[in-house]
């Protein structure tokens, strides 16, 4: 198992590369001359020429990715082009809050996700099934932000009801907390949710139709034994894809519904950073996205490693 783990982070290593290298190549075909931008509409040539100087853009894009690689591996990747602050603190300052956030949405799609799945594939073609697939397709089918939009506006009218305005941290206050982090939860986890139901209630009905399952059930072992103690580990692995992979959804999601509902996170901060042009935080933002979304595949393949040893031996 630790071999298995060594090769994956190994490949992390060239993925974490490409990606830092996507991410600034494009933030300079951006049109719009950053100089310019920074210092407004009727600035002097003269004043957009040395400014560019001095933020380093007037070398090539090459050696000013090496200076931004070597400021990164310190630990300062730039400094903020609208305020002079360090880039790193303000994302370093937002990054428990989307946590927490895209944790929430997580645990809130599996705690009603799996159960609805498990009870749609148990009662097939009942009511209750019938009841799981349509809840499954609403949370598919409703977008996120216009379902922000609508808790928001039905708590308000008709219990009389909204979040905490200014942002409280878990341990400062965990009531405030909890009420604004509901709203965003919900939204986030929704979607989620509802492919965890669908892809838990597809895999446990093909694992429950295989031989091994006939067999538990031919030597007398009670139903509730078969379907969690052989059918649904093996169930597990393709909603472990799911969860994992769509957690790098949540933090990208995150962008819209941090706006709407005032979390001061990554995706608040980027959107920020994009109506400023701030390009230096932009792109240690999306690099994070990134490496996130990277980190989450390593993570998968890891909980792959564990459910099923035939993984861990290719």
């Amino acid at each position: 198992m630790a071999k298995f783990v060594a090769r994956r982070m190994i490949y992390l290593i060239p993925t974490l590369i490409g990606i830092s290298l996507i991410i600034f190549v494009l933030m300079r075909v951006v049109p719009g001359d950053v100089a310019a931008i920074m210092l407004g509409d009727y600035a002097n040539p003269r004043d957009v020429k040395e400014l560019t100087e001095t933020l380093g853009l007037d070398k090539p894009v090459i050696v000013q990715y090496v200076d931004w690689m070597w400021g990164l591996l310190r630990g300062n990747p730039g400094v903020s082009l609208y305020n002079g602050k360090p880039v790193l603190d303000e994302l370093l300052r937002a990054v428990p809050v989307s946590f927490e956030l895209a944790i929430l949405g997580v645990l809130f799609s599996i705690a009603l996700g799996m159960p609805l799945g498990l009870i749609s594939a148990v009662k097939h073609d009942t009511g209750a099934d019938q009841l799981s697939r349509l809840v499954s397709v609403l949370g598919i089918s409703i977008p996120n932000f216009w379902l922000a939009i609508l808790m928001l506006t039905f708590l308000a009218l008709w219990f009389n009801w909204n979040p905490p305005v200014y942002y409280k941290s878990l341990f400062e206050s965990p009531l405030e907390n909890l009420q604004q982090m509901l709203i965003p939860m919900v939204t986030l986890g929704m979607f989620q949710m509802a492919l965890v139901a669908r892809m838990t209630r597809s895999s446990l009905l093909e694992v429950l139709r295989q031989d091994y399952i006939r067999t538990a059930r031919s030597k007398g072992l009670s139903e509730q034994m078969v379907i969690y103690r052989h059918a649904l580990k093996n169930a597990l692995i393709p909603v472990v894809t799911v969860v994992g992979l769509n957690f790098g959804v949540l933090l990208g999601g995150i962008v819209v519904i941090e706006q709407i509902t005032g979390v001061p996170g990554v995706g608040r901060l980027t959107l920020h950073a994009i109506d400023r042009r701030d390009f230096a935080q932009i792109q240690i933002n999306v690099l994070f996205f990134g490496a996130v979304y990277a980190f989450s595949n390593l993570v998968v393949d890891i909980i792959y490693g564990y459910l099923d040893p035939r993984i861990r031996q290719s």
